[in-house]
């Protein structure tokens, strides 16, 4: 599928041409840039297969809070991703079809996915009465580590205890994940829109939602 990769933004930010690497061919690439870069770089992945050179050779380096969208036409799907969540219920994002999703992967002891969480609670409130489903990915925590972590920011979505990595393993054949966090936004028929690679910037991802839930007459939150 062919991406468009471009670094965190805010939905009202100047687009210009990004960095290139050399020799990558970039065709139908557009790129939007941050006035100011990102110091706070992702901790390292809990459970990816790939490298930091896989994903550089994608047009972005791993874990800068840079984001990557796809074309309807492009996008490869759908995930299918299901687990048992901390308070030991089934979840799948199957039941979802229809709605947008979010899926963020994180742990407790993370630095990034605690800076984020605020922004994910907030979105999760924010965009519920859209349709908008949120679930996180944990691949390292038991519920000792994370059920703190949900309580101290008042997570209102489940996240699935993922130490078996079977839905990390789910995604990495659609999209890959080489840093933890990492935040996937599927559309209504359960297919990767956009990726965003570390820390998600609040007004990023509501950007990203919100081109989601235009398409098809939608109407963002």
């Amino acid at each position: 599928m062919t991406p468009r990769s471009a670094a965190r933004r805010t939905p009202a930010g100047p687009r210009r041409a990004g960095p290139r690497r050399a020799g990558l061919r970039r065709a139908g690439v557009a790129a939007v840039a941050l006035g100011t870069a990102l110091a706070l770089a992702a901790c390292s992945s809990g459970g990816g297969s790939g490298s930091e050179a896989d994903v550089a050779d994608q047009g972005y380096v791993s874990g800068d809070g840079s984001f990557t969208q796809w074309a309807v036409a492009d996008r490869q799907g759908p995930v299918e991703v299901a687990g048992t969540d901390y308070a030991g219920d089934a979840v799948d994002v199957a039941d979802w079809r229809g709605d947008v999703v979010v899926l963020n992967t994180w742990y407790a002891a993370c630095p990034p996915c605690r800076e984020e969480a605020p922004d994910l609670v907030d979105i999760a409130n924010e965009y519920a009465d859209a349709g908008v489903h949120l679930l996180g990915i944990n691949g390292v925590d038991d519920a000792g580590a994370a059920e703190p972590f949900q309580q101290t920011f008042d997570v209102p979505y489940p996240s699935i205890d993922d130490r078996d990595k079977q839905a990390i393993a789910a995604l990495q054949g659609i999209v890959p994940i080489q840093a933890t966090p990492t935040t996937v936004v599927l559309d209504r028929d359960g297919k990767v829109a956009a990726r965003i690679v570390g820390l998600a910037e609040g007004s990023t991802l509501r950007a990203l939602i919100d081109e989601v839930l235009a398409e098809d007459g939608g109407d963002p939150a």
